[in-house]
């Protein structure tokens, strides 16, 4: 029971993350799959969590979502997502993972110092989702190297948020379907999965009501300071 309690507060507090910067969830809450599950469920359990979170992040803020980069950037993450689950079993988690914590850290340099002046056009938009799709398959969740494409629109926090979800959404869906083909996942597993979407129901909408107040500048700021946390986290543990 006590099991249960710790992964119904910390699935909350993983959709209140993601709810409020739009990544980092999925961080939060991997390692205490893993010891709970096992490795193999772990991801598809983080899939099917990570695919209500965002279902909520994109009902709560359907009318402000951007559909022309979203429809773009699905051009090229939803393809490659599915070779990504696919290949999941098969390369190494702690080297891909610690590659994106080092791209991120190297994106965020480069941006904050005026070398990278990363624009928003439909061929970075196409090829950047291809990117995070293939990686988000591959890893369990890419979500803030998608992060920091949908940043460079410049968008209004709940804007971002609910653009960045509706991406997240297309491609967790996608993973599911593929993770079920290869993996069993019996009734203890879609319990698990049924608390966990509940506790991030509330989480996003506990996060939606702190985005609303905060300034778009001031955000932009929070949002790349937590890119900064996450990707060094990436970067030392895997």
């Amino acid at each position: 029971m006590l099991d249960l309690i710790l992964l119904f507060l910390a699935a909350f507090a993983a959709a209140a993350i993601s709810g409020a910067a739009g990544f980092g969830g999925a961080l939060l809450l991997l390692p205490l799959l893993v010891a709970m599950v096992g490795v193999v469920h772990a991801i598809p359990l983080l899939t099917i969590a990570q695919l209500i979170g965002n279902l909520s992040r994109v009902g709560f803020g359907f009318r402000q979502i951007h559909w022309r980069p979203v429809a773009l950037f699905l051009l090229g993450a939803i393809p490659f997502s599915l070779l990504g689950a696919a290949s999941f079993v098969q390369l190494p988690k702690d080297v891909v993972t610690r590659a994106i914590g080092a791209a991120l850290l190297a994106f965020v340099a480069l941006k904050y110092f005026g070398v990278l002046k990363l624009k928003a056009s439909s061929a970075s938009l196409v090829m950047g989702g291809g990117m995070v799709g293939f990686l988000s398959g591959l890893v369990g969740s890419a979500g803030p190297l998608g992060a920091a494409f949908f940043l460079s629109l410049g968008l209004p926090p709940v804007a971002y948020i609910a653009s960045e979800a509706t991406t997240a959404l297309a491609m967790h869906g996608v993973k599911a379907v593929v993770y079920q083909h290869y993996i069993a996942l019996d009734r203890e597993f879609w319990l698990l999965a049924a608390l966990m979407g509940s506790a991030m129901i509330l989480g996003t909408w506990s996060a939606k009501r702190f985005i609303e107040r905060m300034p778009q500048a001031i955000f932009q700021r929070f949002v790349a300071v937590l890119l900064v946390g996450i990707a060094g986290y990436m970067l030392i543990h895997g």
